[in-house]
């Protein structure tokens, strides 16, 4: 079997109120509560565990999602309905813009236990292939 990665544990200050944020950004599904977790699954089978835990335990985290341009206009239009502070940068210095690297499309947002969110359009060094 090749590795992949399975699952990873998010913490949080309330797993239900981050779960439901991400998933609803993302359109996806939340999960049914196990034991302390609150998931929310993936298209390629990786679950997002948010765990409950005090809020000075939280170490903030990077999460980027690759997703399809026309899930990166869903996404956008829910993070700006929601007035979601939003940026073209994962410093926040370009506050209300969205990045086209890699001549895709990209955004960066916190969740609501301030880890970085980041939805792209096309994986970092994206080369076309020459059929495309």
């Amino acid at each position: 079997m090749s590795v992949q990665l399975n699952h990873t544990i998010i913490h949080s200050r309330d797993n239900r109120e981050s779960a439901e944020f991400l998933a609803h950004i993302l359109g996806l599904e939340v999960g049914a509560e196990w034991g302390p977790f609150v998931p929310v699954e993936t298209a390629n089978g990786v679950t997002l565990d948010f765990a409950t835990v005090p809020a000075e335990s939280i170490s903030v985290q990077h999460y980027a999602f690759l997703i399809s341009e026309a899930e990166f206009d869903a996404s956008f239009e829910r993070i700006r309905a929601a007035g979601v502070p939003y940026f073209a940068d994962p410093h926040g210095k370009h506050p209300g813009e969205i990045n086209h690297n890699d001549g895709g499309r990209g955004v960066y947002f916190l969740d609501p236990a301030g880890h970085g969110m980041e939805i792209i359009t096309r994986p970092y060094g994206y080369q076309p292939d020459s059929a495309e």
